[in-house]
């Protein structure tokens, strides 16, 4: 079985102390253009709400113990308000476990997407302050690629798979997330047995913010012309895809795409909820030299067969650098206009 990751390069994290199914209607996206992507971007991530990211037992001078998991919080939780006021931010947390005087305290969470309330009773450690024993995390950062823009509907679509927690592959939940130009300065490059990196810096340049997080990729409206210079393509129907040549667009250098050879070699399902409807392999020695492959960064770097946008580059296997999964470019419309 391969092993495979997913290719958002996560830069920043915070951590303190749902995925839901969603019915998709596919639609045919023969004929509809876009402009095509390939550029870097960063993103500032902020979650709506605080997620679990993993229970922990501390020693309270006794014996070990986690209020919070004795009260039936779970990892992947989302934790909404306290004592019935909204929380954002790791500081909002900490500081009502701290200042709770051993009081018990009352979360609302959502958990499958569904709201429960429940009630953790933090308990002191031994250095006598008061803790939850769970840790959290509220934010993250990191570099993508886009893979498309719709100038009729105004949006752009990118990554090709969700923001996800780096520890629990939860989906996480959008708050606010602002786009920022991004320069891509080295490449750390893919061996197999480990996947490589984009590595870059942001640029204060806000592109645009992002409205939805989705397993098929992250959406967003731009606020400047960013797309000047892209060529409108049109996009293929998954039924359009066969086994053989194609190409990519992706930027290992500056913030400028390139394009490069690769190749089709399974087509795996027409899934409209999937992720991984092919297998792309890269061809092109340039690109090989450089990257050993794919390399996380890469995702939502589209791919184009017989001049029509296919689909975008979404997980490279561990296991053969060289070769990744694509999610079809039809899906990722469809998903979006759902």
């Amino acid at each position: 079985m391969k092993k495979i990751v997913n290719l958002f390069t996560v830069a920043v994290c915070a951590l303190f102390l749902i995925n839901a199914s969603v019915s998709i209607a596919t639609v045919s996206a023969g004929g509809k253009s876009v402009y095509l992507g390939g550029q870097p971007f960063g993103v500032r991530f902020y979650n709506d709400g605080l997620i679990v990211v993993e229970l922990e037992d501390f020693f309270d001078g006794t014996q070990n113990v986690c209020p919070a998991k004795k009260a039936g919080l779970k990892v992947n939780d989302i934790i909404k308000e306290v004592n019935h006021i909204p929380v954002k931010t790791n500081e909002d947390l900490q500081n009502a476990a701290v200042n709770c005087g051993g009081k018990p305290i009352s979360f609302t969470i959502e958990r499958d997407g569904e709201r429960k309330d429940i009630v953790i009773t933090p308990q002191k450690n031994t250095m006598g302050i008061f803790l939850l024993g769970a840790w959290i995390r509220d934010s993250c950062a990191g570099i993508g690629t886009i893979s498309y823009y719709d100038e009729d509907n105004n949006y752009f679509a990118a990554l090709g798979h969700g923001i996800c927690d780096n520890d629990t592959g939860a989906l996480l939940p959008l708050g606010s997330a602002e786009i920022v130009k991004a320069n891509i300065s080295s490449v750390t490059k893919s061996v197999d047995g480990k996947a490589g990196s984009l590595n870059g810096y942001f640029s204060e340049e806000t592109i645009g913010n992002l409205t939805e997080n989705t397993t098929l990729g992250v959406y967003g409206v731009p606020n400047t012309d960013i797309f000047e210079k892209s060529q409108a393509i049109e996009i293929a129907d998954y039924s359009e895809i066969k086994k053989g040549e194609a190409e990519i667009y992706t930027t290992i250098d500056g913030d400028n795409a390139a394009c490069y050879t690769a190749e089709i070699t399974k087509l795996c399902n027409d899934n409209e909820r999937s992720n991984e409807n092919f297998v792309i392999k890269i061809t092109d020695d340039s690109l090989l030299d450089s990257c050993g492959g794919i390399v996380q960064g890469m995702s939502g770097s589209p791919i184009v067969q017989n001049g029509k946008l296919i689909g975008a580059v979404t997980h490279v296997f561990i296991n053969n650098t060289a070769e990744g999964y694509g999610v079809a470019a039809q899906f990722m419309v469809s998903n979006y206009e759902e």
